[in-house]
């Protein structure tokens, strides 16, 4: 009960987490590519010496087994992780929160196709309701179309949502390899595929940020990367998968209240009620179904 009980409070503590990343990604003045190679060589590091400190390594065989998707996933992460950063500048934090949380109605939608599962009542229903929760979180029912920057950061969101349910597919087919080592493999890469895009596109000879930035970036790699993984990935096992999809959603009501608390950025009415139908939708298409 007892080792329950703490993974419980990690897994919390994990969410929790990742649902201040927005708040963060705000307050640093730097490209979101560059963003995002810092907390992926940064939350590798950190792993690492976890692991170090645990004596357990990263399996050479493991890797070599899954090279391919975990290439594949591990560059899908790295541009997730860009795409969320720029829907985070372009809208509000729980607005690209939300959005991003459509990526388990994404995975219902592709499942068929890609895993060959069947789409039930409930499954259909859910997606109905996110799609609908959807259009009211864009605003559309409260005043019109939303603005330019706010359709940017919608369709950033979305991106962000659409490759991470192509990870999270992509990650079925990883054999005999061990939680922490696919981590680790996949946040090296999703660092590492970021580094030609950043020396072609950014100019590194500008970056200018203050101590205090550089501090942030540093927490963000380190507690939202390292701390938050570890703890994430250590109270998983230890956990039912239904439950610890339940406390999935922590992350995102964090970021909804924090939106609103610390950026000032209420939802309004419509809003909310669009935010209750998407996480509720997303919340149960992963309870479990009973069997016909």
């Amino acid at each position: 009960m007892k080792g329950s009980l703490n993974a419980r409070v990690q897994m919390f503590t994990a969410m929790f987490i990742f649902g201040t990343i927005g708040i963060f990604v705000r307050h640093i003045p730097l490209a979101s590519s560059m963003l995002a190679c810092a907390r992926g060589f940064i939350g590798t590091a950190f792993l690492l010496l976890v692991m170090a400190l645990g004596r357990k390594k990263v399996s050479r065989d493991e890797v070599q087994k899954n090279w391919k998707v975990l290439l594949f996933s591990g560059a899908g992460i790295g541009a997730n992780w860009i795409l969320l950063f720029e829907a985070y500048r372009y809208t509000t934090v729980a607005t690209a929160t939300l959005c991003y949380y459509l990526a388990p109605i994404f995975i219902i939608i592709a499942s068929p196709f890609v895993l060959k599962e069947r789409l039930t009542l409930r499954k259909t229903l859910c997606v109905a309701a996110a799609l609908a929760g959807m259009v009211l979180v864009s605003g559309v029912v409260q005043g019109g179309l939303p603005g330019a920057n706010e359709v940017r950061g919608i369709l950033f969101g979305l991106s962000a949502a659409v490759l991470y349910a192509a990870v999270v597919l992509a990650n079925r087919f990883l054999h005999d390899i061990s939680a922490y080592t696919k981590t680790v493999a996949q946040l090296f890469i999703a660092a590492a595929v970021t580094v030609p895009y950043i020396l072609l596109t950014e100019e590194l000879a500008a970056v200018s940020l203050t101590v205090g930035q550089w501090l942030l970036v540093a927490f963000l790699g380190v507690v939202h990367t390292g701390v938050a993984y570890t703890m994430y990935f250590s109270a998983l096992g230890r956990l039912e998968v239904h439950t610890a999809a339940i406390f999935s959603y922590i992350d995102p009501v964090v970021a909804v209240i924090l939106s609103a608390l610390l950026l000032r950025e209420p939802m309004g009415l419509w809003g909310g009620v669009g935010a209750v139908l998407i996480l509720g939708s997303a919340l149960v298409s992963e309870l479990p179904e009973k069997e016909t």
